[in-house]
């Protein structure tokens, strides 16, 4: 299984011609050949979970499928020629999964792989759809979990990500290795806070981690390419 995460940045002024190409993507993806699962997703800043940390230039799509060889084809079609042709910024990761726990729309997107040990750089990509009368507490608890995280030894990129505005919300991240992530997920301190409260305050009406080996990535993102840093 191959997961593609590709990331544009359009200029200011492309803005509404983003948020059309939005919508068309959505379409389209229904009607992929041989995509096993594909989200398009807006960006954030990951700061505090709310609408305010849009970044209205900046999009990302998800897709999952079997092989390479379907990923190779799908990297010529149209959908991401569009996208690549209204970009002034592009970054693609290829990635696999090692871990899983959780649904995503009542999908297991990624499969369930036994965990395994990866070296070298890793991603996670975390996704909740939050219960509407828990919304206030978890927008209160996410701004010391999220300043904790962007201070993380071995952290390459964080961002947010999420289907909608509010409501269905979610990080992408990169890391140096795997102990990296493992140290921030389970010794640090704001987010075993986090973890144990998920437990009590039943945030999520569903969760969704996973891990993956990062396989190939080209381009940049905000100028830069994450995994030299």
């Amino acid at each position: 299984m191959i997961v593609a995460l590709h990331v544009w940045q359009v200029a200011a002024k492309g803005v509404p011609a983003a948020l059309v190409r939005v919508a068309g993507t959505h379409v389209r993806l229904r009607h992929t050949a041989r995509l096993r699962f594909g989200k398009m997703l807006g960006t954030g800043n990951g700061q505090t979970f709310t609408a305010r940390d849009a970044t209205p230039r900046r999009w990302a799509l998800l897709t999952v499928w079997d092989d390479t060889l379907d990923t190779a084809a799908f990297e010529r079609s149209g959908t991401i020629r569009r996208w690549d042709a209204a970009a002034e910024e592009r970054w693609r990761g290829l990635l696999t999964p090692v871990a899983v726990r959780g649904r995503w729309s009542r999908r297991a997107p990624f499969g369930d792989p036994q965990p395994s040990q990866h070296e070298g750089p890793v991603a996670a990509v975390t996704r909740a759809r939050i219960a509407p009368h828990k919304l206030a507490t978890f927008w209160r608890a996410v701004p010391p979990v999220s300043t904790d995280l962007h201070h993380s030894p071995g952290l390459l990129l964080a961002m947010g990500i999420g289907e909608a505005p509010i409501g269905l919300q979610g990080t992408f991240s990169l890391w140096r290795s795997g102990v990296d992530l493992n140290d921030f997920a389970h010794r640090r301190a704001p987010h075993v806070e986090a973890i144990r409260r998920t437990a009590t305050e039943g945030w999520y009406v569903e969760e969704l981690f996973a891990r993956f080996a990062v396989v190939e990535a080209t381009g940049s993102i905000q100028g830069r390419d994450p995994l030299t840093e």
